[in-house]
């Protein structure tokens, strides 16, 4: 079964990367058909989750930077398929980790596992472009 949420492994290196500037968080998501309480699209219940974390975001300082419809596999395994694709901002890792340890935030993570049939999240360091 995919897992929704990263292991403590994964969770402990993101919060002791060396890098303390700012981070975006790269999501891949695939939503369930229906949500896990057939109340609703997976789609539809992992928009609760995000209407509630965007201000979480913004209260520390980040921002989305672009979310919208993946639309086709160019290069890869076409049946690796995604249905959205979100880029989010964070001032730094520490701002992440702070926000995702918190009450609300866990409150809202149900609608997330929920909706969601699989999910890749990438943390990526900007770096300036050789021009």
């Amino acid at each position: 079964m995919p897992r929704i949420t990263p292991n403590a492994e994964q969770f402990r290196e993101l919060a002791t990367a060396s890098e303390t500037g700012p981070v975006v968080m790269l999501n891949l998501l695939k939503f369930k058909p229906r949500a896990d309480d057939g109340s609703s699209s997976g789609g539809a219940e992992y928009g609760r989750y995000g209407d509630a974390v965007v201000e979480m975001i913004e209260e520390r300082g980040g921002k989305v930077l672009w979310n919208g419809r993946a639309d086709q596999v160019l290069i890869g395994d076409p049946d690796e398929d995604w249905d959205a694709v979100v880029l989010v901002e964070y001032p730094s890792r520490k701002a992440f980790v702070d926000m995702v340890t918190t009450d609300e935030y866990n409150a809202a993570h149900s609608h997330r596992e929920g909706g969601l049939e699989r999910t890749i999240v990438v943390a990526c360091t900007p770096r300036e472009l050789r021009r």
